[in-house]
């Protein structure tokens, strides 16, 4: 926590500091001593209100407004919390939730008419009793489950012979949903009583890039479904029953029809992201065994055109079926084997109704995408997502981001990646809209695009935020339609997230952890539960897991550590196979036995506070031993990111030097724009940061400045890469 001057010596002086005129800032003063009267200041004692409730008081009563400075939101915030100590209490609040609206949450309005019967005289109200009952649903997830099922639009051509069958003890994640069929894809595109979904319910909402004063695009379920149909039905006409069709282009309508029209036919999905470069297209194909793929003439981004299609021309002699990213006709010549959009489609015209379509009833466990991890060498593991997959995503997305019929959510992906299907099948299976922007979202087109679509869910990842806040393009948008954010990918910051939950009056903003191979997170955020800035609170609903230590025993519950997460193994929607790898040896072998459950492995060290609220330290392979003590990079980054206001973000990273010795620290950093700072004057500052903040023992050996750092395509940090470049560094020196 910055240190800053406590909430009563704030002054009109350090207002107009932060950027309000002096008679602006006059009557916000005269607004906050009624605040803090109000949150107990003056009422005896010392005079002074508890910090967390004078934060609630302000927040409340929409004191700090959007288009404040940011610079005073960052002054009230950081008086307010001054004092606050986060190794005896943990992160400071931000947002609470409220007795009454905690009831008419979907989570909520679940408990309160099952809550009494499941926990018996235990249930007292959603906030109060939600830690018993998440536990109580990780107990007894076939009760969560079988209630859940109802709450989605989940329509079986077969009903399950039970919720959860463990009677095969070797298969460590059980079976869900045995003997059940349907078609999850036909599930999206109906209508049904509940979820209100009706034909004439806006479906997907878009705009094209740089048309940002054109009406937002509006399609209906209706029209959704026979355009699918008429995909399905053209696939039939192409393509043999259960061929793998890849999809490599951005999340647009198209997209999106064409991913439900391969699913409802019977055919498998392979998802490529747009970004990847041909040698990695054509891997993924290798390795799905992918007959076609649908893709783009060229990506427009900022009015600027980036080719795709001869990307996948260069990757392999697949047939590829090309979409003119604008207009109705394509810019660029086809090979002979490949077919135009407007060709393809027309393939099915001869048929009566061409787009009406009889979908194509699978096993529950049958294939319907495969997925690939965002590994950056070696072939990227093969992660098969079957129909339970989206069942697993919408529940969690209607349980913790409380999307229901009537919302807009918009979170800017790409099929390519896990959160791409992951919110068109949450949108789909809840009945909300879909909100998608063909575009960069990196501007202010697609933040005017949030506005004029009423986006209600907004999703992000931290280092979008980063960019919106350095250079002002949301500025003089509305954004307070949006009842709650989302962020995942990487670990947030701190002042990025007050930026960001300041745009709509502090709204909540729902982190979450999770992976392709799980089809959603395993850690979260919740509504009935206080949120703090860059921290997570609570496992996802059925979810359990233990938190290791160096010796791979689990830390006790709730008490606070550091460690390596381990899932427990029940998992609805959870791989039990990869495509090209061992899933029981990268999964399971050598994890240890926890309350009779081999646990699961998955990766990131995660760390437990004071209080109970968790935050992700990075992966494994991203911990470092300074001086006999491990830390992580995520909780360096962290310190060294508010160390100088030259500093836009930074990396740190470890190595031993090659003729051995304790490991030495880099701290790797990107300016802000139109910012200048030494190498040596940094490190001095970071040094000083890291000892007072963190351990006094660290000491940064080396500072690097760049213009932007490695990520993946799904814009993951490479710490890897940075890693690679300190060991050659040192390898250097030794020679010197």
């Amino acid at each position: 926590m910055e240190r800053r001057s406590s909430i009563s010596d704030v002054g009109v002086e350090e207002m107009v500091k932060a950027g309000l005129t002096v008679e602006e800032a006059k009557e916000f003063q005269r607004a906050l001593k009624d605040a803090i009267a109000s949150a107990g200041g003056g009422s005896g004692g010392d005079g002074r209100p508890e910090n967390r409730e004078l934060w609630r008081e302000v927040t409340a009563r929409w004191l700090l407004q959007p288009s404040h400075p940011h610079a005073l939101h960052q002054l009230l915030y950081y008086s307010v919390y001054s004092d606050h100590d986060e190794s005896a209490h943990g992160p400071p609040p931000y947002w609470f939730p409220s007795p009454y609206d905690s009831k008419r949450t979907n989570l909520g309005r679940l408990m309160e008419t099952h809550g009494p019967k499941l926990l018996g005289d235990s249930y007292k109200d959603p906030i109060s009793s939600f830690n018993l009952f998440q536990k109580f649903t990780v107990q007894h997830p076939e009760v969560y489950w079988s209630i859940l099922l109802k709450e989605l639009s989940i329509k079986f051509c077969k009903a399950p012979k039970c919720i959860l069958d463990t009677s095969v003890t070797s298969n460590h994640g059980g079976t869900w949903l045995p003997g059940s069929v349907l078609n999850i894809a036909e599930c999206c595109l109906h209508s049904s009583s509940y979820p209100r979904k009706q034909d004439d319910s806006l479906a997907i909402v878009w705009r094209d890039d740089w048309c940002d004063d054109s009406p937002v695009n509006q399609m209906t379920l209706k029209e959704l479904r026979e355009k699918v149909m008429s995909v399905a039905n053209a696939l039939d006409a192409v393509f043999s029953k259960g061929d793998a069709i890849a999809i490599d282009m951005p999340m647009t309508v198209s997209a999106v029809i064409i991913y439900l029209g391969i699913v409802l036919a019977g055919f498998v999905v392979v998802s490529i992201a747009d970004s990847f470069a041909a040698k990695e297209i054509a891997t993924r194909l290798r390795v799905s065994g992918a007959k076609a793929i649908f893709t783009q003439d060229y990506i427009l981004r900022g009015g600027r055109k980036f080719p795709l299609y001869s990307r996948v021309v260069e990757a392999a002699p697949y047939k590829a079926i090309v979409i003119p990213a604008s207009g109705r006709e394509l810019e660029i010549q086809l090979r002979k084997q490949d077919l135009s959009w407007k060709e393809f489609i027309s393939v099915a015209n001869h048929q009566t109704r061409p787009d009406h379509y009889s979908p194509v009833y699978l096993p529950i466990d049958s294939i319907t995408n495969i997925l690939f991890s965002s590994g950056t060498t070696g072939d990227p593991k093969a992660i098969p997502w079957t129909q339970l997959s989206p069942i697993r995503s919408a529940a969690d997305c209607w349980a913790h981001y409380d999307v229901r019929a009537g919302d807009v959510l918009c979170w800017p992906t790409n099929l390519g990646w896990v959160m791409g299907p992951s919110i068109m099948y949450s949108c789909f299976l809840t009945g909300a809209t879909l909100a998608l922007y063909h575009g960069s979202p990196l501007g202010h087109g697609f933040g005017k695009f949030v506005q004029d679509a009423g986006v209600t869910v907004l999703g992000t990842i931290p280092s979008l935020v980063k960019v919106w806040k350095s250079t002002h393009c949301m500025d003089s948008l509305d954004w307070t339609n949006i009842r709650l954010f989302g962020t995942t990918g990487e670990a947030s910051n701190v002042d990025d997230d007050l930026w960001l939950s300041s745009r709509a009056y502090y709204k909540p903003i729902i982190e979450c952890c999770g992976g392709t191979e799980l089809a959603s997170s395993y850690i979260v955020g919740s509504l009935l539960q206080p949120q703090a800035f860059g921290a997570l609170s609570t496992p996802s609903m059925t979810t359990g897991f233990a938190i290791l230590n160096e010796d791979g025993v689990p830390y006790l519950n709730d008490q606070a550590c550091v460690g390596e997460v381990a899932l427990f193994p029940l998992i609805m929607g959870a791989s039990d196979r990869l495509l090209n790898a061992n899933h029981e040896a990268i999964y399971f072998d050598g994890m240890p036995i926890h309350k009779g459950m081999q646990l699961r492995r998955h990766g990131d060290i995660i760390k437990r506070t004071v209080g109970g609220y968790y935050s992700v330290q990075g992966r494994a392979d991203d911990t470092m031993n300074l001086g006999g003590i491990k830390t992580s990079s995520i909780e360096i980054e962290r310190v060294c990111d508010r160390a100088d206001g030259s500093v836009m973000e930074t990396a740190a990273v470890s190595a031993a030097p090659i003729r051995g010795g304790p490991e030495q620290l880099a701290i790797f950093v990107v300016l802000r724009k139109g910012f200048n700072a030494e190498p040596e004057k940094l490190k001095t500052i970071f040094s000083r940061t890291i000892q007072r903040n963190l351990n006094p023992l660290f000491k940064v050996s080396v500072v690097k400045i760049l213009p932007e750092f490695p990520r993946t395509a799904s814009n993951k940090l490479l710490r890897r890469v940075l890693r690679d470049q300190l060991k050659q560094e040192l390898q250097i020196r030794s020679k010197i």
